[in-house]
């Protein structure tokens, strides 16, 4: 048997140590530590932190608030990665080994986006009124046992 599983998603352990992390450097980064022009002038958010099944990396995934070069954010949140890690250290004292922090941007606020931009076009608003209109309501007609949703039983 296998140490670790494989695909299966993160373990217990890394959820909750890459939440301890993600706490850490938040409190980092709210503090202004960290003496970067670029970081100073940004509201940084970070979403989510994977930790590897090790637990000795951490990549962190932030989206700046109204920064206009979130690329410059990111790079100088990587530059400075190393300090933030020495200072993140005081809050994660448990650890037996102190994560390497990596910094990404996260898109996933801009796919939320998509999707919703397309749920409220016209063309889908239509289809979803029609579907609504065409069974009565009923959200689900599939799922009534010894009922197929089609009209036959």
């Amino acid at each position: 048997m296998a140490r670790f599983a494989t695909g299966t998603g993160p373990s217990q352990r890394q959820l909750r140590v890459s939440e301890q992390v993600r706490h850490a450097v938040s409190q980092v980064l709210a503090r202004g530590d960290v003496r970067d022009d670029t970081l100073e002038n940004a509201v940084i958010a970070i979403s989510e932190v994977r930790m590897s099944p090790d637990l000795k990396i951490a990549t962190c995934f932030v989206s700046p608030v109204g920064a206009v070069d979130s690329e410059g954010v990111i790079s100088a949140l990587n530059k400075n990665a190393k300090f933030i890690r020495g200072r993140a250290a005081a809050h994660l004292k448990q650890m037996k080994y102190m994560p390497e922090f990596r910094f990404r941007i996260d898109t996933s606020f801009d796919n939320y986006a998509k999707i919703d931009a397309l749920l409220r076009k016209p063309e889908v608003t239509r289809d979803l009124v029609d579907d609504e209109d065409d069974d009565g309501g009923d959200p689900n007609p599939g799922d009534v046992p010894g009922h197929d949703g089609n009209g036959n039983d």
